[in-house]
C-alpha cells in the first residue's frame, strides 16, 4: 500500500474513533444501542486493522507517521474525557431552555400529560431536544418541592442518566426518580448530574 494512502486511511480511522467516542450517546439516542453495535464494531475493527497495518508499514518501510497517528488516537481514547466533554457541552447549550421549561412547570403552564404516568411529561415539540430518548422528562414532587429530570441517556430498565433541576438546590437522593444512582454530581446552582449505571 502506498504511504500516502496508508496515511489517509490512518487519519480516517482515527477520525472515526474520535467522532464516535465524542458523539456515541447522541448517536445511540438517534439510532438505538442495537443499531449502534455494528457502527462500534466497524469503527473499532477498522481502527485495529489500520493500527496493525501501520505497525507493519513502520517495520518494513521505516515510515513512522501513520503509526504515530494511531498512537496519538489510542492515547486520546484512553486519556481524553470524551463523555465528560459531551455532557458539559450538552449542559451549557441547553441550560437556559431547560430552566425555561422548569419555570413553566413550576407555574403550571406545562403539566404531566402522559395518562399512565402522572410524573411523566412529554415535552412540546420545540423542547424535545432537551431530553434524550423521545423528549420525556420526569417530575418528582416531595411536599411542595419539585425536581425535574432531563435525560441525557435513557437506557433500558433502570439504566439512565440525566440532569436534575431542583429550584431549592437540594441534592437528589440515591433513590429519586426510581433510580439507584451510582453517581450524583453538582454541575451548577440548582443542577445535578445523576447516573444509575
Amino acid at each position: 500500500m502506498k504511504h500516502s494512502r496508508l496515511l489517509l486511511l490512518s487519519l480516517i480511522s482515527s477520525l472515526f474513533v474520535i467522532l464516535v467516542s465524542l458523539f456515541q450517546w447522541d448517536l445511540v439516542d438517534i439510532i438505538t444501542e442495537f443499531l449502534m453495535l455494528p457502527i462500534w464494531l466497524f469503527v473499532y475493527a477498522f481502527f485495529i486493522i489500520m493500527t496493525i497495518w501501520t505497525l507493519i508499514h513502520l517495520f518494513k518501510k521505516r515510515k513512522w507517521q501513520p503509526f504515530v497517528i494511531q498512537l496519538i488516537t489510542i492515547s486520546l481514547w484512553f486519556l481524553f474525557p470524551f463523555n465528560q466533554v459531551n455532557l458539559d457541552l450538552n449542559f451549557k447549550i441547553h441550560q437556559d431552555k431547560r430552566e425555561e421549561v422548569a419555570t413553566k412547570i413550576e407555574n403550571g403552564v406545562i403539566k404531566p400529560n402522559v395518562s399512565d404516568s402522572p410524573s411523566l411529561i412529554q415535552l412540546p415539540k420545540k423542547y424535545t431536544q432537551l431530553s434524550k430518548g423521545g423528549g420525556d422528562i420526569v417530575v418528582e414532587t416531595k411536599g411542595k418541592a419539585k425536581s425535574i429530570l432531563f435525560f441525557t441517556y435513557r437506557g433500558m430498565l433502570d439504566n439512565f442518566s440525566g440532569f436534575v433541576y431542583n429550584p431549592n438546590d437540594n441534592k437528589p437522593s440515591k433513590s429519586d426518580f426510581n433510580g439507584d444512582f451510582k453517581q450524583i454530581k453538582k454541575v451548577h446552582k440548582n443542577w445535578y448530574y445523576v447516573s444509575s449505571y
